[in-house]
Formats: C-alpha cells, structure tokens, sequence
C-alpha cells in the first residue's frame, strides 16, 4: 500500500509512521524537514511546503496513492488548498480533525453522532469547518474523505498540563500547580502509539469513505488524579491549587479558550466505531507509564526545558489569590 503523510512527524503522527513502515507500507512524507522528530529509517522524503501548491503538484505529478493523511490542516483554507494538490492521485484524504469540535457539554460515552460545534475555541470552530466543507465536497462530487477526530494524544514529549514545562517545573521545585473547577472533570489522554492502532487501519480500507471516527484512550482520569499521577512520576507531592475555568479565562484567553471550549468538561468517548474496523486496537499504555517517559526524557533534554517566565508570573498570582 501506498500512503503519503502530509508532515509524518508531529507527535501524532510519529507513531502512525512507524506503525506503516513496520507493516510494510511504501511510506512517502511530504514536508519541509524542520521537525525536531526525524523521520524514521525507510520512509521516502519529499522535501516542500505544502503551502506552495504548484511545487508539490509538480513534485507529486507521477504518483498515485492509496492514502493520503493531512496532518496539518487546520482551517477550510488549509483543506481546499489540499484538495487542489491531491485531487486525481489518491483513493482516500483523510483528515485529522479533533474530539473538541463535539459540542459543549458532550454527553458522556459520546459516539461519532454527536453534534459538532465549539461556541468557545476557534481551533476547534476551525476544524468544525473543515469538516463541513469536506462533507459537501464528497456529497457533491463523490471525493473519497475519512474524518478522524483525536482527543487528548501525547508522547514523551507532552506535558498535559497546562503550561507544559512551566508547570512541570513547578512539580520539581514543589510550587503550587493550577487545576481548573474543582479538578474532578473527567478526561481521557491517548498514548501516540495506542493511537496508531487505531488510525493505521484506516489508510487504504474503502469502508471508510465517506466516514467519521474519533480514536481515543479507554482510561480516563480527573484532571486531579492526572497531576498526581504525573507528581507520582517526578518522585514528589502535588500541591494543587483550584481555580474556576471562567476567572482563568479573564486573564488568559488562550488558557481561557482551552478550558472553556474544550478541558472544562467531561470527556469520555465510545470507541465502538474505530473497534468496529479496527478490532486490533486496544489502549495499552496508561497514564502511568507515560507520564514517567515524560519526566525521563525533560530530565536527559536539557535544551527543552523552558519556563514562560510571564505564565509563571500568573501561576503566583492565582495561588495567592485561590489558595
């Protein structure tokens, strides 16, 4: 089979690579090859911005593909401009949309049918987007699209919590961490290898044209016991401080967006459709295990940990204020 991943080495998409080329896929990556991940031995490179339209057209004239993934669409503009590139040489567009464009408040096991639209975050507004012009691009003209809504997906290099380092960092230095509400909101984070599992059987199947599939961890966490689990990983206590969503919100909107149009509420999802293709995939990598490749490799990566200084200003003030 042959797939061509638009980026490949993002941390989704890293591990969906690799998962190709152990199942013997003929692999292309179309990229600019700045990633700070390198592209796994066997893949075939083509080096190009996919923002220059006649380069990769010209670059890609000779190719025909089982599977094409968009990993880095964002905006309809994103989505026309690929469609404009691979229309003709490709059996399947797949594009990687998110969980956070299920409307607020999601139900809880929610499934595939649950209705679209973030009131809060623009990301997701975006990707809510996407969605509905590819829909009518394949009701109107038949082009093969898979939509995949992924959650919460991390490697060893994501930090869940807000903040990232910053707030890792904190963890270390036994400072105060920020929980948003009152830290029981239920929430479901995917190990980027589980995730591959799941997607990898989607590339080149013809039964899932025309469908959509969220893929997702089956462990989920409140976002309390996800600061202790990744305390519990760097050897010290958590000492959380609550704070509400909306007041976080008026002192910083991207924070603020974040919560409000996505991590502010449960999010507990039905994987029965992916298991219904997929039947292999199952989640075995819990939280546990990936919050300690997490703090094991900020600690041998000295050039990755960086503190937003102006963020750690707020993280004080909050605590003063809430503690």
């Amino acid at each position: 089979m042959k797939i061509l991943f638009v980026g490949g080495t993002g941390i989704i998409s890293s591990a969906c690579s690799e998962l190709c080329l152990e199942k013997g896929y003929d692999l292309f990556l179309l990229n600019r090859g700045e990633s700070i991940r390198k592209a796994p031995d066997g893949v075939k490179q083509i080096t190009a911005d996919i923002n220059n339209i006649e380069q990769c057209k010209s670059l890609l004239k000779e190719h025909q593909f089982d599977s094409v993934v968009s990993w880095i669409a964002y905006t309809p503009e994103h989505v026309k401009r690929d469609l404009e590139i691979f229309s003709g040489i490709t059996s399947q567009y797949i594009f990687i949309s998110s969980a956070s464009a299920y409307a607020k408040p999601p139900a809880i096991n929610l499934n595939e049918t649950h209705k679209i639209w973030n009131p809060v975050w623009e990301y997701s507004q975006n990707k809510v987007l996407c969605e509905r012009y590819l829909e009518k691009v394949y009701s109107e003209t038949n082009f093969p699209i898979t939509i995949v809504r992924p959650s919460h997906t991390y490697d060893k290099t994501t930090i869940p919590l807000q903040g990232h380092y910053t707030t890792l960092a904190r963890l270390f230095k036994g400072k105060e961490v920020i929980i948003h509400g009152d830290g029981t909101t239920l929430w479901t984070l995917t190990h980027h290898k589980d995730f591959a599992k799941g997607f990898v059987p989607l590339l080149g199947n013809k039964k899932t044209i025309g469908e959509t599939y969220h893929i997702t961890g089956d462990e989920h966490l409140t976002w309390d016991q996800i600061c202790k689990t990744m305390a519990n990983a760097a050897g010290v206590e958590a000492k959380i401080v609550h704070v509400p969503s909306d007041y976080i919100m008026k002192h910083d909107k991207d924070w603020g967006d974040g919560l409000l149009g996505d991590k502010a509420y449960n999010m507990v999802l039905d994987n029965s459709k992916i298991k219904s293709i997929a039947p292999e995939f199952k989640c075995e990598i819990p939280f546990a295990k990936g919050a300690k490749e997490i703090v094991k490799w900020y600690k041998e990566n000295e050039s990755t940990r960086t503190v937003d200084k102006e963020l750690e200003k707020l993280m004080d003030e909050l605590v003063l204020k809430f503690k």
